[in-house]
């Protein structure tokens, strides 16, 4: 798998996230009072750049093992969603409705008049990708489903998440952090290794927004018929918050039914966070996507 530039994945995880947010450019949009903050790796200007959503209590580190690969490529842009991570609060939203307006502002801050784009969204960033796509037209080239929400009764709701209490000692709220790393995003203990869970911590600390309430809803479902842009999904096969292959299944056959034929893969042996358990795999197929949009639609 080509890279835009070399981790090494086995440093201390920490590390390991301020080197891959070394090769990028941190920028800020307006955000409520304060400002939304990107980090761009600049790929290839040949192809539309690629923004990246993370998923509801999380930032861009979501996507961080894909980003070299993908970086390789295109331009990436990858944002931490308003009231998460390091990007400022908008309030307390209840819907989708105030949060995608901030996000497609700053995307169109953040490229040339006109300069078309696609984008992937991740868990509740799916939802959040889903509402920017639509609101933007036929400058969005293409939206990737990954994991996503918005699906109403045919979103699997995972039961036993914890809240560690911030007393306790570091190892106890890290073991919380495994078990709940467990229960929802991944699909193998053997996926669980230490910067999983300093990534998850992290993201959890500093969440504000509360994203559940969205993610239970329909409201990818509602805005799908409105979106020009290519329609896809990626979906892992274990995904929990996908309540089986079935339910999958159903997601697939609603995109193409608005969609007819629209790239849509599952991919075996993957939870719900899919680009970090299965990365090879995963951006394989997510650059199969493009390319089959660079071929069909230029």
């Amino acid at each position: 798998m080509k890279q835009a530039f070399d981790i090494d994945w086995q440093a201390d995880p920490a590390q390991v996230v301020a080197a891959v947010a070394a090769h990028a450019a941190r920028i800020e949009t307006p955000c409520g009072d304060g400002t939304m903050v990107w980090h761009r790796w600049q790929g290839p200007d040949d192809r539309p750049p690629l923004v990246l959503l993370h998923g509801g209590w999380g930032s861009w580190t979501h996507w961080i093992k894909a980003i070299p690969a993908l970086a390789a490529r295109t331009t990436v842009l990858a944002a931490d969603i308003p009231g998460m991570g390091d990007s400022a609060d908008i309030g307390r939203p209840e819907t989708i409705a105030p949060v995608a307006p901030v996000i497609a502002d700053g995307i169109s801050d953040l490229l040339d008049d006109g300069q078309r784009y696609d984008i992937a969204g991740f868990s509740f960033g799916g939802v959040a990708s889903a509402h920017v796509a639509a609101g933007h037209g036929s400058r969005c080239r293409s939206f990737t489903a990954v994991g996503a929400a918005g699906f109403g009764p045919l979103h699997y709701i995972v039961q036993g998440i914890q809240v560690p209490d911030p007393r306790l000692a570091d190892d106890e709220i890290n073991a919380i952090h495994r078990t709940n790393l467990k229960l929802l995003m991944l699909a193998h203990e053997t996926s669980i290794d230490p910067m999983a869970v300093h990534i998850h911590r992290t993201n959890i600390e500093r969440g504000r927004l509360r994203s559940r309430r969205i993610s239970l809803s329909t409201a990818l479902l509602d805005i799908l018929p409105d979106i020009e842009a290519s329609i896809g999904g990626i979906w892992g096969g274990l995904d929990i918050t996908g309540g089986g292959l079935v339910d999958i299944e159903e997601r697939r056959a609603l995109f193409r039914a608005q969609q007819p034929g629209c790239q849509f893969d599952i991919i075996p042996d993957a939870g719900h966070w899919v680009m970090y358990e299965t990365v090879e795999p995963f951006v394989g197929t997510l650059l199969r996507h493009l390319e089959h949009y660079d071929e069909e639609i230029g």
